[in-house]
Parts: C-alpha cells; structure tokens; sequence
C-alpha cells in the first residue's frame, strides 16, 4: 500500500548568488530554521497555482501545520511573492506551459528543498461556453494548464519519490471530470483525462512507497469563474472557500487517501453517474 510523505529532510543550505527566483535567504525558511528544527520537518512540499484560489489556500494550510518546508510556483508574480511571504516559503514563479518550465522548477526544488515528499498540483484554467464559439488557442491554453503541465512535471518528480521509496502526489481535479458539465467541455475532458492519469499511474507505482492522490473538487469560491470570463450564477450548489478543500487535501495527503470528494456529498452524483448513467444524463438535462 503507498505510503504519505513520512520522511523528515533537512534542506541544503543556499549557494552564494543564487540566481533563481524566490532563492533568496529571507525567502527561504530553510535559511532561519536550526539543523534541529530541520530535523523536525515532515518533509519537503511544492505546491503548484499557489497565487491564489485553492493553491493558496493549501500553502498556507501547509505552512500553519509545522514542519513542511514549502515552495511555491505559480504564474502571477505579485501575488506569489504575497503568498510566499506569508508562508515563510521558497517560491519559483513561472508559466509551466512554456518549454523547460517544468524542469527548471523540479531542479530549483530539488535544490533548494533536497528532495520532494509532496507534490500537489493546483494549477487550473477554465473556460465557459459553446465548444463550437472556443477558440483555438482556448482549447490548447486549457488542456495544456489543467493537464499536459502537471504531467510533465509529475514525471520530473516521480522518479526521486520512488528512489527514495516514500512521497505522494496530489492532483487536484473537479467533478466536471467525472460527469461532465455543460458549457465546459474542454475542461471537463481534462479534468477526466487527469483522473485517468491519476488512477493508472496509481496502479503503476503500487508497492513503491509513492501514493496519489485524486481530489474532485465542486464549485469552489476563487478567482476561477472571473478568469474564465463567465461568473458562477446558480443558486445551487453553493461554492464552498478554497479552505475546505485545503484542509481535505492536506488530510488526504497525510492519511494516505487515494481519492476525496470535496464537499463530501459530490460522491451522490459521481455514483449514479457510475452506476445509472441514463439516469443521470435524463436529470442533468431536466435540471441542469
């Protein structure tokens, strides 16, 4: 059975000049802790989509449980820095859309971290309307966010975890991906293909040490809907805060838990779905 991140890890100390974004000293708690507080750490945890929304919300649910030494990496360079400071973490802003992203954030990590004991993958666009009115580059910006960058980076970090026998990563999905929501294709298909991912590469690394971790997410309160350019107007159901889900992240990353619907009740829908798939598609189309 695959193991949550156990292992303490005591960070390297930084090189002079260091060059890399979020590298310096007072960014770093790494710099200000004791080699025995860093003995204490529960391991190393990089955090993706980390300027907000419910990347965010993880670091700083990480940050408050003692002992993590985080780094953070999102698009937004003000508002990471913000986070970072808030969390007293490392932090790497950069698009891993763009060619090498992925491996110069895994590289900055492993060096500034010694390692990885938690991956949990954040990062996510959205975009709402008919399939047949998306643009081009709509599609390609959505499957390459919600999907191809955090394979690229699972497979940098992937190989550490399982030479080091322990670590677990976290994808943080939607139950667009399970059912499938109107007006959302694309996302849905990525969020789908991403659970795929998430299951598969599960049954790869059993008997590795390194577990997965799925998280379908409902409607959540983030700037997620006012970047997609369609705000979220139904009554029902109501979003919950980035928090909640934080906080059943962090519980699943700790327990080991392969897969958590958040909130909990999301299971009712995804089962019929599953079990009753006519039925399901005659409801959604009655009510939406």
């Amino acid at each position: 059975m695959s193991q949550a991140p156990s292992r303490a890890r005591s960070a390297p100390a930084p090189s002079a000049g260091d060059p890399e974004p979020g590298a310096d000293p007072a960014a770093d708690p790494a710099a200000r802790r004791s080699p025995t507080d860093r003995a204490a750490h529960r391991g190393a945890a990089l955090v993706t989509g980390a300027s907000s929304g419910i990347g965010a919300a993880v670091a700083r649910r990480l940050a408050a449980d003692d002992g993590w030494h985080l780094v953070l990496n999102g698009r937004d360079t003000t508002r990471l820095t913000r986070v970072a400071e808030q969390t007293s973490a490392a932090f790497f802003p950069a698009d891993l859309t763009h060619p090498g992203a992925e491996r110069r954030l895994a590289e900055f990590t492993l060096r500034r971290a010694g390692g990885v004991d938690l991956l949990v993958a954040c990062a996510g666009i959205g975009w709402a309307g008919n399939f047949g009115a998306m643009p081009r580059p709509a599609i390609d910006d959505v499957i390459d966010v919600d999907l191809l960058s955090t394979m690229r980076l699972v497979r940098q970090l992937l190989p550490h975890m399982v030479a080091a026998g322990s670590g677990r990563v976290v994808l943080v999905g939607s139950l667009a991906g399970v059912v499938g929501v109107r007006g959302e294709a694309v996302y849905s298909a990525a969020k789908a293909a991403l659970a795929a991912f998430a299951d598969a590469l599960r049954y790869e690394l059993r008997g590795t040490g390194v577990g997965i971790t799925h998280v379908v997410a409902g409607v959540v309160d983030t700037p997620f809907f006012e970047r997609r350019g369609v705000p979220y107007r139904r009554s029902w159901p109501r979003p919950v805060p980035p928090e909640r889900v934080a906080d059943a992240v962090c519980r699943a990353a700790l327990r080991g838990r392969d897969e958590v619907y958040v909130p909990g009740w999301l299971r009712l829908p995804a089962r019929v779905h599953g079990a009753a798939p006519a039925l399901y598609r005659r409801l959604a189309a009655k009510y939406g």
